[in-house]
């Protein structure tokens, strides 16, 4: 059966936290809180720039933050549990083909009117079933994000967790992301290397749309 069968719409957030409330060491740069993503505008469903979880996802999350710190570095959040309600606003967006403001940054190599075609804009994201983070890492001895040859939100080969045209570094931070998120229950994405979903979410087949605050 498929996920447009037998998924549901839920508006009970009684089972996400705040992040913040279980992994105090994270760092935050809400990006669909602000203008600065695909779209240019702040998403519909962010009214705060925090990042929610399932209790479940929070506390792995704050496993692997622990882990992280043991190597000098911190979980930086882009992105958290999302309402269906941005993702409607992403399918709008990535209808309207006269709106290009963000092209030259977030898909410069893409036409618009392949997105859904290429697997970028979907109806239904895992996000929205909130056991899904969107991260990178910040190194705490150099001050900065490290580098990892490519950058959050970027549609395109770059984006890939295999791809092959980094530098030894920008690999090394790639698959230290990708092993320590796994080893603390997460599975990754291979074509968003930022992309880590619980691996036993408790909530597969449902899609919850209260919103960010």
């Amino acid at each position: 059966m498929s996920v447009e069968q037998k998924y549901v719409i839920s508006n009970d957030s009684s089972d996400f936290v705040n992040i913040a409330d279980v992994a105090s060491d994270v760092i935050y740069e809400i990006r669909y809180y602000s203008s600065y993503n695909f779209i240019g505008d702040r998403i519909d469903g962010y009214e705060a720039p925090v990042a929610l979880l399932t209790l479940e996802a929070a506390r792995a999350l704050k496993r692997a933050s622990d882990a992280f710190l043991r190597e000098g570095f911190r979980i930086k959040i882009y992105d958290a549990f999302r309402p269906q309600r941005a993702v409607d606003h992403f399918v709008r967006w990535a209808g309207d083909l006269s709106d290009h403001r963000m092209k030259d940054i977030f898909y410069p190599n893409v036409d618009k009117d392949k997105l859904f075609a290429l697997g970028f804009i979907a109806e239904h994201s895992g996000h929205s079933r909130g056991s899904t983070v969107d991260i990178t890492l910040f190194d705490m001895a150099k001050g900065c994000d490290a580098d990892m040859g490519g950058y959050f939100d970027l549609f395109g080969e770059a984006s890939k967790s295999d791809y092959d045209k980094v530098t030894r570094t920008q690999r090394h931070n790639r698959l230290l992301l990708k092993d320590i998120m796994t080893k603390n229950g997460f599975t990754s994405y291979s074509e968003e290397w930022w992309h880590f979903t619980l691996q036993d979410e408790p909530f597969p087949d449902t899609y919850f749309d209260f919103p960010v605050r």
